[in-house]
């Protein structure tokens, strides 16, 4: 594997030490069905030097009968369930660490499929920047519609808008402001504002880690470029409280709570808090942490919540405020995920 920086070989403990205090990145990639989420993730460990020689060669060799014609498929550095490599699909949450000169970075790829939605916020309920991957040649779908409304419930701001397989319309300039006009304007409804787009091709490596020749007109940073420079550690403990259920805790038949980590806001004893999607309410009867029962916990804090009413609450729901400023999604039709397959928010019909 080729060393990320000279130091390692000159002075093993100067890279150590400036190694340790690089700033920590937590994002996700998400998006519709085959968007090429895992390609992009792959890409990016290829480009960091992080794929061992021998993880190299299997590559190679799983790449002859893969999806990409011989060449080298980056999706099956991640995509590790013997299902997804048959599907091409990614079914999990996988988890991948990778480093550059400026920053540490630990990426969540999720799945796109509809039916494994509850996945995806799993993987959305630590990370402080999402990137939305667009297929160019579909635009935004309802699958992006919907996945940008989580991250936008979960209290994710820094967005990253990837116009994805651009190769395929033959770098298309038009293509790509078409959908960045469509997506922007779909953002905006939902409370995005800090939404970065960019044209690339993960398979091809245009504006991955430098700047493509084959779209000399656009000027904005890489995809690689903007992750090293995005501020993080700015989770709020001033707006809405927000927390995705990681686990449901059931011990013993006398008690029930829901664990994961507060994404934004506070909760105290006595709150009512309602369950997204299912508009469910109750009331918060106990804080619970491996130390000791809160009366109050903030953004950043794993906790474990009890309840006053035995409601329907599963891995992947979200608990919101139940006064909440910007309403929770609302719907009448629901998949057999649980998830909203019509009116998911108040933006519209096709959401």
């Amino acid at each position: 594997m080729t060393a990320p920086s000279e130091l390692i070989a000159e002075d093993i403990e100067s890279y150590l030490d400036a190694h340790q205090h690089k700033t920590m990145l937590r994002f996700i990639t998400c998006g519709s069905v085959d968007d090429g989420k895992s390609t992009l993730i792959g890409r990016l460990l290829y480009e960091s030097h992080l794929v061992f020689e021998d993880h190299l060669a299997a590559l190679e060799a799983d790449s002859k009968t893969g999806t990409q014609g011989g060449e080298l498929d980056f999706a099956l550095l991640v995509d590790g369930l013997a299902a997804e490599r048959e599907q091409g699909i990614t079914i999990d949450v996988a988890y991948r660490f990778f480093a550059t000169e400026k920053r540490k970075f630990i990426v969540a790829d999720t799945p796109g499929h509809e039916q494994y939605t509850r996945n995806m916020v799993t993987g959305a309920s630590t990370a402080e920047a999402a990137v939305i991957l667009i297929d160019a040649r579909k635009g935004v779908l309802t699958q992006t519609r919907r996945h940008s409304y989580l991250v936008s419930l979960l209290g994710i701001r820094k967005i990253v808008v990837a116009v994805n397989k651009l190769d395929l319309v033959d770098y298309s300039r038009d293509v790509f402001e078409e959908i960045e006009a469509a997506y922007r304007d779909f953002a905006a409804q939902v409370g995005l504002t800090d939404v970065v787009c960019i044209p690339m091709s993960a398979l091809r490596g245009d504006n991955i880690t430098e700047p493509s020749p084959r779209t000399p007109w656009y000027h904005g940073p890489t995809l690689l470029g903007y992750l090293e420079t995005v501020p993080v550690g700015q989770r709020t403990q001033d707006g809405p409280f927000r927390m995705p259920v990681q686990w449901v805790n059931r011990p013993g038949h006398d008690f029930r709570g829901f664990a994961g980590v507060i994404v934004g806001g506070r909760i105290r004893v006595g709150d009512r808090v309602r369950v997204v999607p299912s508009g469910q309410q109750s009331t918060v009867t106990r804080i619970v942490t491996m130390d000791d029962d809160l009366a109050e916990a903030v953004a950043e804090q794993s906790v474990t919540l009890t309840l006053a009413d035995e409601i329907d609450v599963s891995r992947g729901d979200v608990l919101c405020a139940a006064d909440s400023p910007r309403a929770p999604p609302t719907s009448s039709r629901r998949t057999s995920s649980g998830w909203p397959s019509r009116r998911c928010c108040r933006v519209g019909p096709t959401c």
